[in-house]
């Protein structure tokens, strides 16, 4: 079987990215998008982000998960850190987020290193999600080989009916991670795939260098 897919071709034109023009504080520019993205990007979910790990078996492993937080220290989200990806940032943290976001033509790509959050932190996010979300946490083995998805339903009706009336319990093995960037890199989309990528990296005296980087 064979699809060729050689045909497909799209115009970047909408926007530009110059020194000139971009932030000095990395983090600053990446809000300057993200808004841009919430409110202008036409996307069910701009903090959907890929994060890339290297695992236990020694293949890198990418998949979705959703940005929570971003500050000066780094970026946020949550998981079960006894999942396959839990267990493959605490032997390796160090990780790539990217997102994208193809109505505006932009990409962000981070590596950072990291590290859990604290469990106060954890436990207050936590308690602000939908009991749905969090019953599901509590019942969900994550990456781990179930029978059906009948047990896991039976499970989390039981759940249901144990926690009817009481405070849903955060798992001991469920929390944050903070992943403090290395490295920024801003790419937008131009014609004749002569894209703009500005990098920011995080020198020695934890001020960040600006480059442009070749297409």
């Amino acid at each position: 079987m064979q699809n060729d897919l050689s045909h497909y071709r799209k115009i970047y034109e909408k926007k530009a990215l110059l020194e000139s023009t971009v932030d000095t504080n990395p983090l600053q520019q990446f809000r300057t998008w993200f808004y841009e993205a919430e409110h202008y990007g036409g996307a069910d979910e701009p903090n959907a982000m890929t994060i890339s790990t290297l695992g236990l078996d020694g293949f890198p492993k990418s998949r979705l998960v959703l940005l929570k937080k971003y500050n000066e220290e780094g970026f946020i989200f949550y998981t079960n850190y006894v999942s396959e990806k839990g267990k493959a940032i605490l032997a390796y943290p160090k990780v790539c987020l990217s997102f994208f976001w193809p109505s505006l033509e932009r990409q962000v790509i981070i590596k950072g290193i990291a590290e859990k959050v604290s469990e106060i932190d954890s436990e207050n996010y936590f308690h602000s999600r939908p009991r749905g979300s969090q019953l599901g946490a509590l019942v969900s083995n994550q990456s781990n080989v179930i029978n059906s998805r009948d047990e896991l339903e039976k499970q989390l009706i039981e759940l249901e009916i144990k926690f009817k009336s009481s405070e849903i319990p955060k798992p001991k093995n469920w929390g944050g991670f903070l992943v403090r960037p290395q490295s920024i890199e801003f790419w937008q989309g131009r014609p004749n795939r002569l894209h703009d990528r500005i990098r920011y990296t995080l020198t020695d005296d934890l001020d960040w260098k600006i480059e442009r980087l070749a297409p």
